[in-house]
């Protein structure tokens, strides 16, 4: 009888104890929730960039310049054609774009330099230099400048201008890129750099 009496005492027991089981059980699952959490934040960590990696920015300016003379007879021009708007059905009916320039260098060994980035409106004004000094780029790198789609300082004719040279034969390519929208359609186009006489 005494035995019976421990067991039902015992089992009574374990029964209060759950609550304390309970609460531990949820315990571990909020922990293991949050490890989980923290894991996946951790996974999507952007990796960290190379110190070293150039980056453009917004003020169009690389951290390398070029300390030597440019010499005048090795300096070529290209004009590369931009659309900062376009006609849409009327005269009176613009829709503005977005254009980026894009300067790559296409040689695996030589670097590309160069002297004047210049950007032109339709009336063939000046409005502004991208660079004051000479620049490079490296064997196979490139360079973007973003016209914004509100930047309407451009026009429908405006153009890019640019100097480069090369100790080495160099095709460098120029081109721009213009995106746009008319309603729910997204287009885009591109226009490639034409070699001009210098002046």
């Amino acid at each position: 009888m005494n035995d019976w009496i421990k067991k039902v005492s015992s089992i009574q027991n374990g029964m209060n104890n759950f609550p304390n089981l309970k609460q531990l059980m949820i315990q571990t699952l909020r922990l293991s929730y949050l490890f989980a959490l923290l894991l996946f934040i951790n996974s999507c960590k952007q990796p960290k960039k190379d110190v070293n990696q150039v980056e453009i920015l917004d003020e169009h300016v690389l951290d390398r310049r070029v300390n030597e003379v440019v010499i005048d007879s090795l300096v070529r021009e290209v004009y590369v054609p931009i659309y900062s708007d376009i006609y849409n059905q009327t005269r009176d009916s613009r829709t503005l774009l977005t254009a980026t320039l894009s300067i790559r260098n296409t040689s695996i060994r030589d670097s590309l330099f160069v002297s004047k980035i210049d950007y032109y409106n339709t009336q063939g004004d000046l409005v502004r230099s991208y660079i004051d000094t000479p620049i490079f780029l490296k064997p196979m790198e490139s360079i973007d400048y973003v016209i914004e789609q509100q930047d309407t300082s451009g026009g429908s004719g405006a153009n890019f201008l640019i100097d480069w040279y090369s100790k080495k034969q160099l095709n460098p390519l120029f081109q721009a890129v213009m995106v746009g929208g008319l309603g729910a359609q997204a287009f885009s186009f591109t226009t490639d750099g034409l070699e001009v006489a210098r002046e």
